[in-house]
């Protein structure tokens, strides 16, 4: 019970990933007359009201995830959706451990970049205040700590790991032989 919960929410996660990274997250990358104008006033305003001038400026350091974004992570994201909606899909579990691993990683520069950086007052302003920081670190902080749950559930669930565990299990009564 308590694992089909969080299939499901594993479910959303990535379901509600796909619109978001098509819409927001990649408009760094792709040349601004693709957007409408409706998505790119979304992105200014988001950027504008929780102080993300990574968003609007990005480095290159923060390029080059969103690049990982959306080579690696995008198409994995229906894919992982159907398999949690689906649930017990065993072969979810190495790609979900990679993807897991690796949304992580990136999530520790970026947060600490949020909370560390002296960002600049213009021509995008950063946060400023603790209360701002911690603001901006909320709307990433789900993107590092649904991640590191699904890295949990890989790795410890007996229905995603029992391959693995009956596997070992086979081959040391295999070498006892």
């Amino acid at each position: 019970m308590f694992l089909r919960a969080l299939e499901i929410i594993y479910f959303f996660y990535f379901l509600s990933h796909i619109p978001i990274t098509l819409m927001v997250d990649l408009q760094p990358l792709i040349p601004e007359h693709l957007y409408p104008s409706e998505l790119k006033n979304l992105l200014q305003w988001y950027a504008a009201e929780f102080k993300d001038p990574m968003m609007m400026d990005p480095p290159v350091w923060f390029r080059s995830f969103v690049f990982c974004e959306a080579l690696v992570q995008l198409p994995f994201f229906p894919i992982a959706a159907y398999a949690f909606m689906k649930g017990g899909c065993k072969w979810i579990r190495t790609p979900a451990i990679i993807y897991s691993v690796h949304v992580a990683t990136t999530l520790i520069p970026i947060l600490s970049h949020v909370l560390f950086y002296n960002f600049p007052l213009a021509p995008h302003p950063g946060p400023q205040t603790l209360k701002e920081r911690l603001t901006l670190v909320s709307i990433y902080a789900p993107y590092l700590i649904i991640p590191v749950m699904i890295l949990l559930t890989m790795l410890f669930s007996s229905t995603y790991n029992s391959a693995s565990l009956k596997g070992n299990a086979s081959s040391k009564s295999k070498k006892q032989r």
